[in-house]
């Protein structure tokens, strides 16, 4: 059997917001296996949605740029935000942004790509900067998208500068309706789409199997109840319907008036634009999400650096 580590424990603490005990439990029952234990604890009861996004925080910055009917998103990582701050460090992620708007939008392309009068790619260039600021970075990721007809929108939150910021999102809206109120729908449905998180545009799109883990999971906390299995059904479906209200774009309420839902917002937005709108993506970059960091002990890290026991050791 897995160890059960107290580091174990308290990422699971934090994940789910159960009791340490109830954590530890869940870990022994589950061999250690985290995701497991989740969802261990989601079917006692025991924890908060699963969803619930990583605060751990990397340095940078994410870059947008934009275009006729396209734009792209980037985002650049380094050590500490001081970086974040260096002329040269924004004038390299505004590039960054330029060039994934100019070629395919992969970050792998991205990586391969001519950096503008040097001969040299964008790896060697973050490689020189890397030398020159004295800190390490990496290209992390990037994304594109375009429409035939209509408006790419973008949306920078917590701006440090033009098209520099902590979260950078792009909504892709397919109309030959007026582009400028096309626009103005963009940039709010952005607004929305970096507070409210959305996990894809319908419920077509969702990935079927977090439908299916929501999907037994709300049918084991139901059976707990010992209702009648066509109860259970109704009990899971409604769950579900819940469950996408989060995640899906088009059944959330809209944080802008706090009551549309955001396919209402669509319908009553096509007439004023004068023609149908379809989201066709968005695309949204939050600074270090889901990266983690070793958080480690300051004060034990001190100690070493200067040769010396920290309090309380021996």
């Amino acid at each position: 059997m897995a160890e059960i580590t107290a580091s174990l424990v308290k990422g699971l603490r934090e994940k789910t917001g159960a009791g340490m005990m109830d954590c530890k439990k869940a870990l022994m029952e589950n061999g250690g296996d985290t995701e497991a234990a989740v969802d261990w604890l989601r079917k006692k009861g025991l924890a908060a949605a699963a969803r619930k996004a990583s605060r751990v925080a990397s340095e940078g910055l994410v870059a947008v740029a934009t275009g006729p009917g396209a734009a792209a998103v980037i985002e650049l990582n380094a050590e500490t935000d001081f970086v974040a701050r260096n002329d040269k460090f924004q004038d390299t992620a505004r590039k960054l942004a330029e060039l994934a708007l100019a070629g395919s939008g992969n970050v792998e392309d991205l990586r391969k790509a001519s950096w503008p009068g040097t001969g040299n790619d964008v790896t060697h260039e973050i490689t020189t900067l890397i030398a020159t600021i004295g800190e390490n970075m990496n290209l992390r990721r990037s994304a594109k998208l375009s429409v035939t007809a209509g408006v790419v929108a973008s949306y920078i939150h917590t701006s440090l500068a033009p098209g520099l910021g902590k979260i950078g999102v792009l909504v892709a809206l397919e109309s030959t309706g007026d582009p400028v109120k096309l626009n103005e729908l963009g940039r709010q449905l952005a607004m929305h789409i970096a507070a409210a998180r959305p996990e894809s545009v319908s419920v077509a799109e969702l990935d079927p199997a977090k439908v299916d883990r929501e999907r037994a999971i709300l049918a084991d906390k139901a059976r707990v109840s010992g209702k009648p299995e066509a109860i259970i059904a109704k009990m899971v479906e409604g769950g579900l319907r819940k469950y996408y209200e989060e995640v899906v774009l088009t059944e959330q309420t809209y944080v802008i008036d706090g009551e549309s839902k955001i396919t209402k917002v669509i319908e009553d937005a096509a007439k004023a634009v004068g023609a149908p709108i379809t989201i066709a993506g968005f695309s949204r970059f939050a600074l270090g999400e889901g990266i983690e960091k070793d958080q480690g002990d300051f004060a034990a890290e001190v100690a070493a650096a200067a040769g010396v026991k920290p309090a309380g050791t021996v």
